[in-house]
């Protein structure tokens, strides 16, 4: 670990840590901070790393055990990687940021390729790495870290949800169709949804699965697709750009019209395109983040602090970066603690990650899978609905981790074809 300034011995007896606790703390971050999957998504994320990170570090800012400034003491230091390029460009960079940038730990990842890349190369370099997004259930039910957390809970809930979900609201559907992206999350997202479809409901067809190029733009030929298949309802995972401009293309043909769609990470667009998105559509947001968070103190500090500094909702994308550091935070300060209040060691810090269960706006979070390395979190699904000129959402079902998670060893898919999640009460 690095070892930067020494605090003052004023300042050390006023937080009750040792000198060498003190130091700063280097954190690379990556996100996407171009192309079309910034606006949308990535800047939030960065956003909202910024303001926490502010508030730790002028300490007493944040409810709850969060209140000793920045993690332990030590100060937080951002250092930020445009995540767009693919993946051969974030290996280079992520080599970047541990090799010569000496970071002490990186959280990041929003693309599930981005993912299954750099997970092998932060364990040959033995570097902490933060999962904060990505949702493909590859990451650890096909390897095992020991320096790689996600500290999000993988796409497998999101599909097996909307799946139960359209089973409880449209008890008569026969047909249903997909469109996603054509790599890790869309596949895996399709796959756990079609499971799931044909476990809750056999007999039930898939009439048409649409898988375009990710970040396509253009997706003419696949609406036409959808359309000719009239499906009674349609499985989306696109996200951001992809996202965007799939709404903006398939709204005017009549395609939400035709059949109920439904986008398993649609809530952080809601609000950019909050006149383009027709009322009722189905929603999820990775988990009980965003306009699905519960009303607590954690929860409340976090939206005002976000909407004064940014003037807008924060979405599913913000509260995940969020839950992230402060699961750092978190395990930080249990490692330090149990090293006698000195700076721990990055051991002691994964240690002390390990089956961690820390609160955040979303609620309570514990890494319940992978060894300890994988989130565990229950989520929601809702409809949207305009409030004036306001977007919301209505019809919401709460889900719990165990009802839409595998127990840890068991591969999503194959949990879900088994029917397992049907014994869940």
């Amino acid at each position: 670990m690095r070892r930067c300034i020494v605090l003052a011995a004023a300042a050390a007896a006023t937080f009750s840590i040792s000198a060498t606790a003190a130091d700063s703390v280097k954190v690379g971050v990556v996100t996407f901070l171009s192309g079309p999957a910034a606006g949308a998504f990535g800047i939030p994320a960065k956003n909202a790393a910024d303001a926490v990170v502010e508030a730790l570090n002028a300490g007493g800012k944040v409810p709850g055990s969060y209140k000793t400034p920045g993690f332990g003491g030590s100060r937080i230091e951002l250092t930020y990687i445009d995540e767009a390029g693919g993946t051969a460009k974030q290996v280079t960079e992520y080599r970047n940021l541990v090799q010569r940038q000496d970071v002490d730990l990186v959280i990041g990842y929003i693309s599930s390729g981005d993912c299954l890349a750099i997970a092998p190369v932060a364990e040959e370099l033995k570097k902490l790495t933060v999962l904060f997004d990505c949702g493909t259930p590859r990451i650890f039910e096909d390897a095992s870290y020991k320096y790689v957390f996600r500290t999000g809970a993988h796409g497998g809930m999101d599909h097996l949800s909307v799946a139960l979900y359209v089973n409880e609201k449209i008890p008569n559907l026969a047909t249903y169709a997909g469109i996603n992206q054509n790599y890790a999350w869309g596949q895996d997202s399709w796959n756990d949804f079609d499971a799931a479809m044909q476990a809750i409901k056999p007999g039930v067809t898939a009439t048409s699965s649409q898988m375009p190029k990710f970040q396509a733009g253009q997706f003419g030929a696949e609406i036409t697709a959808l359309l000719n298949a009239k499906p009674d309802v349609i499985h989306s995972s696109f996200w951001g750009g992809d996202l965007e401009a799939f709404i903006l293309q398939a709204v005017p043909r009549g395609l939400f019209q035709r059949s109920q769609v439904i986008i398993t990470p649609g809530e952080h667009i809601m609000f950019r395109m909050a006149n383009q998105i027709p009322d009722g559509t189905i929603i999820g947001a990775r988990g009980t983040h965003g306009v699905f968070a519960p009303d607590t103190e954690l929860n409340r500090w976090f939206r005002k602090l976000y909407m004064d500094k940014h003037n807008t909702q924060p979405i599913y994308a913000t509260y995940k970066m969020t839950q992230a550091i402060l699961a750092v935070k978190s395990a930080w300060e249990k490692a330090q603690k149990a090293n006698g209040g000195k700076r721990p060691s990055q051991d002691q810090v994964i240690a002390a990650f390990e089956h961690l269960q820390w609160e955040t706006p979303s609620g309570v979070v514990r890494l319940g899978l992978g060894k300890g390395h994988q989130a565990m979190q229950g989520t929601a699904v809702g409809r949207t609905k305009r409030v004036g000129d306001q977007m919301t959402v209505s019809d919401v079902r709460y889900f719990t981790a165990d009802q839409v998670t595998p127990p840890d060893g068991v591969k999503a898919v194959d949990w879900i074809k088994s029917g397992g999640f049907l014994k869940k009460k």
